[in-house]
């Protein structure tokens, strides 16, 4: 189905005003949005689309989730499309989780932090990748979830149903919108190092406490330390996992033994008598800076922290792209080698290549 006839097909027999009735058949389409729409969007990224569950949505929605930042619309930063009350507009919006939050807040005080967060983002982003999209949205009169969705949103495009513009803007538009999801997504973590509290939507519980298990942790001995971060949960993204897995088959093709289930480390290398301790690092946007920090601090910490000090091991970061010529001089300067994959297979510093992880 084209994405006009998808939207318009909705938003002309979804339930409007005092008609609260949906048909079985609209309901379908939306569920079955992964099936109809889900060829416009990346590879790898999730479409669901949900009519309401159990009583009809104020505001139907189809959203689109990178699944490296979130598989569910209740939090993290996401697109979606939404149905306005009146059932006349589609806003294809880039929008914020709001269900976590406001368990977390209570709907007032979630909202106020939806929208600093969004103006926060919003002031990062270039100029040009914003230009001619709306920083607000109109879903309609009713209280609840709808404004919450105004109050998450970054920027956005509407349509008017009756005139919806042609098959090929539309794919247009939504192309667009998915290159500044990733923009924003980056943005967003750098507006994180640089401003005290202002991104909240990412964390699972009240700001105020703290999810990170080692964030005020000081421990007294390395054993505390290892028992609390061996049995830590740690979240990993697909992109991750695919990272450490694609790497730990290169090696183990090469008769290296690897170790990929090593938690809390990403995985260990022997080779040649010798223990290789490795941080995987996934780098959006070409923003090499936060991996390479993060990269440097974690194998520092496991490495003090989770080994003999008189068998230390060597420390290798693997990232998903290059980090350029001077953190790679950085990383050496640390005796850190680094990895990264290429279009060949992959590449390495020249501690890595010295040694034969590349």
């Amino acid at each position: 189905m084209e994405l006009g006839d998808f939207l318009y097909k909705i938003g002309t027999t979804f339930g409007v005003g005092d008609d609260q009735s949906i048909s079985s058949d609209v309901a379908r389409l939306i569920r079955a949005a992964p099936a109809e729409v889900g060829h416009l969007v990346p590879g790898g990224y999730l479409v669901v689309g949900s009519p309401g569950k159990g009583n009809l949505a104020v505001c139907p929605w189809v959203s689109i989730f990178d699944p490296d930042e979130t598989t569910t619309a209740t939090r993290g930063m996401y697109l979606v499309y939404l149905l306005a009350e009146d059932r006349k507009t589609f806003a294809l919006s880039l929008n914020q989780g709001v269900t976590e939050i406001t368990k977390a807040l209570g709907a007032r005080e979630a909202r106020t932090r939806l929208a600093a967060e969004a103006a926060a983002i919003r002031d990062a982003l270039s100029v040009d990748v914003k230009t001619g999209l709306s920083t607000t949205i109109d879903l309609g009169g009713r209280s609840g979830l709808p404004r919450s969705y105004e109050a998450g949103n970054l920027l956005a495009i509407t349509y008017e149903i009756a005139a919806l513009p042609s098959e090929q803007t539309l794919r247009a538009d939504l192309a667009r919108m998915i290159t500044l999801y990733q923009e924003a997504l980056a943005v967003r973590e750098e507006v994180r190092q640089t401003t005290r509290d202002t991104i909240v939507t990412v964390v699972e519980q009240p700001p105020t406490k703290a999810t990170e298990l080692l964030l005020h942790f000081a421990p007294k001995s390395d054993t505390e330390y290892t028992q609390t971060v061996v049995a830590r949960k740690l979240r990993k993204s697909r992109s991750h996992e695919t990272l450490v897995a694609r790497y730990g088959q290169f090696l183990r093709d090469r008769q290296l033994e690897v170790g990929t289930n090593v938690h809390p480390r990403d995985m260990v290398i022997i080779k040649d008598g010798l223990h290789w301790l490795v941080e995987a690092k996934f780098i959006r946007r070409g923003n090499a800076t936060g991996a390479v920090r993060e990269a440097l601090g974690q194998l520092a910490t496991y490495a003090f922290c989770l080994y003999p000090h008189d068998a230390q091991p060597r420390q290798l970061a693997l990232f998903s792209e290059p980090v350029g010529e001077v953190y790679t001089r950085l990383l050496e300067h640390h005796g850190i080698a680094a990895v990264w994959p290429t279009d060949e297979g992959w590449a390495g510093s020249p501690t890595a290549l010295a040694t034969g992880l590349v």
